[in-house]
């Protein structure tokens, strides 16, 4: 990811993220795919009504789905409001979508969403990462890590 695509990011009001991903993975490599949204989906992210909490994206006929995001229906929405929890395709290139499912297929990799935000043209973009999972000792030692940069952080804010 370049320093541009983090600009992008940062500057994106609406930034939804899988903080449970960072704790129980490591991100081996990162990818930005578009989302195929119907209705009013969009109105609701826009809003901040989605949520990526055990979400996790599989690869079926060459294309990549993203399972168990929920995206909340929209308050002003009618008849045609749309499903809370269903498969949504992502929108990658073919030659990414065949990297991921090269790697997927290896024991103690899967692909997880890590990141909704709102691209400049108001377009819905989702960042997900191929992970590895942690063992038990890994989350202990992530744990201490960010246990160690608060304490460091209290002792620079005294001084």
């Amino acid at each position: 990811m370049n320093k541009e695509q983090q600009e992008i990011r940062k500057k994106s009001p609406i930034q939804i993220k899988n903080k449970k991903a960072a704790f129980d993975y490591f991100f081996v490599d990162e990818y930005t795919a578009g989302i195929v949204l119907t209705g009013t989906e969009i109105k609701s992210i826009r809003a901040g009504k989605a949520s990526l909490v055990d979400t996790y994206c599989y690869i079926i006929n060459g294309e990549i789905w993203v399972k168990g995001m929920n995206i909340s229906p929209y308050f002003y929405g009618s008849y045609a409001n749309h499903e809370a929890k269903r498969d949504r395709k992502l929108l990658l290139t073919k030659r990414e979508i065949q990297r991921l499912a090269d790697a997927d297929k290896q024991p103690g990799y899967t692909i997880v969403p890590t990141l909704i935000f709102i691209d400049e043209n108001g377009r819905a973009k989702v960042d997900i990462a191929l992970c590895r999972g942690k063992k038990e000792y890994d989350k202990r030692q992530t744990l201490k890590e960010k246990e160690d940069r608060r304490e460091m952080d209290r002792a620079i804010k005294h001084y």
